[in-house]
């Protein structure tokens, strides 16, 4: 099971703890990762042009593996530039807004029709579903747009996605691992999805009402540059009531088509959201044709500049740090070339087998060491490209242990998806920050703290499981 470290391991290591710190001091880590992906490739290659060129090129991975993220975001902010200039959403969000009356209400509410979309269809195209629409009212009743953002964040990429109960794509992947059958996995992780997630999301809102409290939250607190309204005498101007109504109506049946079609034709991950894509399209040019009338062809084109600008925008900040995670996985036989060992499975496995190889073996020890694999693994942002080795590890450990296999198991996967599959990691919980247009980097440290506290209760708890 050891493996060999050299030196591009410890270098990764050391970028990694590097831009964790720069992180927590709020300071920004784009120069520390450019620099890492430097050492990195000159260590590996001995090129100096090579090096430099690696810098380039590892920009070029990133934004190839972000760009179906960036497109479909830059789409949802375009149609909801078109619905808040038209006065439209002010009247899909009506009914919404006599329901939902306190922040507690919103974030609850959010966060458990986000879990409950994102069972069934993951959480991407929940989050256009339900961003553009929800926002408006929590903000109108005080809660945050960070607020909004960590519902929807911890809920739809935490718990739906970590249990992943529906679909079952996760649980497949850790069980075939570790040679079990996907149901024993499943109904190991049932009491650790519930314990982390109530853990996580009940301290979460703690945090958050005692910021309202203290003033150091309000309800636009974190909001960057995302469309704003028209006055609303230009919104008069547009359509008329009726008008209004009828797409206030017409939006959310096009949606649930779309989340019929995803469920007869089996569609998930990237061809779901490209699904919710596609229809914002046909709705932002439906809509500005027939509001604009005569100006539409031009209109519809400066709609889409507009949400490509803020789309780039917020993305800017973290392509050169997802340039650098993206090296510790497939990413670096891509962007440097097939330097790495042999043996090597990625920098990043390397470093989570390496640990597992070194530890003594305990029912504690175990549960400690696979949610530090898991949380290791998430790093590359994926939460999933990990989770095979966390069942190779768990059924290694179980077998030293006597017992536990399903239970490590699914404690490793958890820890994995919860890192990396969009709640820490800041380019993986990009689709939550844009729609609601907050700073991705100030998210994962909101989110830091909840979900570090529910790692740690849900590892102490996976001990006496095990």
């Amino acid at each position: 099971m050891g493996v060999e470290l050299t030196a591009l391991h410890w270098i990764y290591v050391v970028f990694i703890f590097l831009i964790i710190g720069f992180m927590v001091m709020r300071r920004d880590t784009t120069i520390v990762s450019i620099v890492g992906i430097f050492l990195i490739a000159i260590t590996a290659t001995g090129s100096l042009s090579g090096s430099i060129s690696s810098i380039f090129n590892s920009f070029i991975f990133a934004i190839t593996e972000l760009l179906p993220t960036i497109l479909v975001i830059s789409i949802i902010v375009a149609m909801s530039k078109v619905l808040t200039t038209t006065g439209i959403n002010d009247v899909m969000i009506s009914p919404f807004s006599k329901l939902i009356k306190t922040p507690a209400l919103a974030y609850w509410t959010i966060g458990i029709l986000m879990m409950v979309i994102s069972w069934f269809f993951w959480p991407s195209p929940a989050v256009a579903l339900m961003g553009a629409v929800l926002l408006p009212i929590a903000l109108r009743v005080g809660l945050p747009a960070l607020g909004v953002a960590m519902a929807m964040n911890l809920f739809g990429h935490g718990i739906a996605l970590s249990g992943d109960f529906i679909i079952q794509g996760a649980p497949k992947l850790t069980a075939d691992a570790a040679g079990l059958p996907v149901g024993d996995v499943i109904s190991a992780s049932i009491p650790l999805v519930i314990v982390m997630g109530l853990v996580t999301t009940i301290t979460a809102f703690y945090f958050l009402k005692r910021d309202l409290k203290s003033g150091l939250l309000t309800a636009t607190t974190g909001l960057s540059t995302t469309p704003s309204a028209e006055p609303t005498e230009h919104q008069l101007t547009l359509l008329s009531t009726g008008q209004k109504r009828f797409f206030a109506l017409l939006i959310p049946v096009l949606f649930v088509l779309d989340v019929i079609a995803m469920s007869i034709l089996n569609l998930q991950g990237g061809d779901a959201t490209a699904l919710i894509g596609g229809t914002s399209v046909f709705i932002l040019l439906f809509i500005t044709m027939v509001s604009h009338k005569n100006k539409g062809l031009e209109k519809a084109t400066s709609y889409f500049i507009e949400g490509f600008q803020f789309g780039f925008k917020v993305f800017g900040a973290v392509i050169p740090i997802a340039a650098f995670f993206y090296l510790g996985d497939a990413g670096f036989n891509k962007i440097i070339g097939e330097l790495l060992p042999k043996t090597s499975h990625g920098i990043v496995n390397d470093l989570g087998v390496a640990l597992a190889s070194l530890v003594p073996l305990s029912k504690e020890v175990g549960a400690v060491t696979l949610t530090i694999v898991g949380a290791i693994t998430g790093l590359d942002g994926s939460g999933f490209s990990g989770i095979s080795l966390v069942g190779s590890v768990a059924t290694i450990f179980s077998t030293a242990i006597g017992a536990g296999a399903a239970t490590l198991t699914a404690l490793g996967q958890i820890a994995a998806i919860w890192v990396g599959g969009g709640t820490l990691v800041p380019w993986a919980l990009i689709p939550a920050a844009a729609i609601c247009g907050v700073d991705p980097f100030e998210l994962a440290r909101r989110n830091l703290l909840p979900v570090t506290i529910g790692l740690i209760v849900t590892t102490i708890v996976a001990m006496f499981l095990i």
